[in-house]
């Protein structure tokens, strides 16, 4: 018999998932034992797609909460992909190159599967690589779109396996341009960046994850948005897939015919603990105000960036709730000795998962003095155990001063 497990509390310092508020895990916690079809487990669903709304910047009716994770969210957007359809996927890091996976293998022919089931290579699908700890620039979007021709487009708003932010206006610009139709890796930056998705027209679909900016319990909803048009495709084309069907999961969510049945309706067995849960983080993230969490998440974002390299490191990032750097000289190559030191102590920062190997911090959910100090505290501890030699007290001061 295993001895009963017990998950310490750590400082979640990295891309994400960030440390989940305690009123989300108070709502999770104190949700009553109820049926799926119980009245305030609908009205919470109701109310959860409502606020999504808010949070996205979005008039789209087909935008909810799929069941799971960021990959769930993906995997729905990606669903509209029928086989045979031109894609042009843009990648600058891990997790746009896993998004590009995902697209090759939804675009991919019985033949192209069966010639490399795991790893798929159509000839429909190009692939645009960007160098990695560089941005996708409006520019890049424009002349791969100019060239191919695409029925559809893909790009990552923020990248976090690079950190890098990219174009979305200029993505959008060359969407329309070229009657393309825009699908963006939202995962990042919803919930952090202030944006209305609305503004973007030339993207019809949209995912994220329940918990980077949002700061949703992992495995609740991850949120997506369709326009109309897309919507339209799926339904006059059809989709492989029936959990992930957009048309069928806006069901669950009593979203008919491009309609809302406000009352609710009946639903694949969604949990009463996932709604409370994630019905509480969206009601925090909006009373904190999209606007003024993304103002906070810059502000703490400077203060880090400036400490560390203050300690000698250099940063080549440029998203706001996250810092991926490299070592000081004299460090470099030890990047994931450093990072495997500050886990094993509770202080959760990430290598990145792909060449080059880099040090990730992050700030999600951490918009305090209390909570930035500490994180920069932490990391120039690690750095000296390791060697490096600086002012740890004088950085800690200077922070602190910036902080006021």
């Amino acid at each position: 018999m295993f001895d009963k497990l017990v998950i310490p509390d750590t400082l979640a310092a990295g891309p994400g998932p960030g440390n989940t508020d305690p009123r989300v895990l108070e709502a999770f916690a104190s949700a009553g034992v109820a049926d799926h079809m119980q009245a305030d487990v609908l009205r919470g669903m109701v109310e959860c797609k409502k606020m999504l709304r808010e949070v996205f910047g979005t008039k789209n009716t087909y935008t909810f909460g799929v069941g799971g994770t960021g990959w769930s969210a993906l995997d729905c957007a990606h669903g509209a992909i029928l086989p045979g359809d031109k894609v042009v996927v843009f990648v600058n890091g891990t997790f746009s190159g896993i998004d590009g996976l995902s697209i090759r293998m939804k675009a991919s022919t019985p033949a192209d599967l069966a010639a490399n089931p795991l790893d798929p290579q159509p000839a429909n699908v190009i692939t645009v690589n960007v160098p990695h700890g560089e941005s996708v620039t409006g520019e890049i979007v424009e002349a791969a779109l100019a060239e191919h021709k695409p029925m559809w487009a893909f790009m990552a708003h923020w990248e976090t396996g690079s950190g890098r932010i990219n174009d979305i206006q200029g993505f959008n610009d060359a969407c329309l341009k070229h009657d393309a139709i825009g699908i963006v890796d939202a995962v990042s930056s919803l919930g952090i960046e202030n944006f209305n998705i609305d503004d973007y027209p030339g993207v019809g679909i949209w995912a994220s994850c329940p918990q980077k900016g949002i700061l949703a319990l992992p495995l609740t909803y991850a949120p997506v948005s369709f326009t109309d048009k897309a919507i339209e495709l799926v339904k006059t084309r059809g989709c492989y897939s029936f959990v992930h069907n957009p048309i069928l999961e806006a069901r669950h969510w009593g979203i008919l015919d491009g309609k809302d049945v406000d009352a609710g309706t009946y639903h694949r067995t969604h949990s009463g603990y996932a709604v409370a849960s994630f019905h509480e983080a969206l009601r925090l993230l909006l009373d904190h105000g999209r606007a003024q969490k993304a103002a906070d998440y810059a502000a703490c974002e400077k203060v880090l960036r400036e400490a560390v390299q203050a300690m000698g490191c250099e940063v080549t990032s440029n998203m706001t709730s996250l810092v991926v750097l490299n070592l000081p000289g004299d460090l470099a190559g030890r990047e994931k000795e450093l990072v495997g030191g500050c886990r094993a102590e509770g202080f959760g920062i990430w290598p990145t998962l792909s060449e080059p190997v880099q040090v990730r911090i992050g700030i999600l959910n951490q918009l305090t003095k209390e909570a930035i100090l500490d994180i920069i505290g932490r990391f120039a501890t690690a750095m000296q155990k390791m060697g490096a030699e600086f002012d740890k007290e004088a950085i800690i001061a200077e922070a602190d001063a910036k902080l006021n």
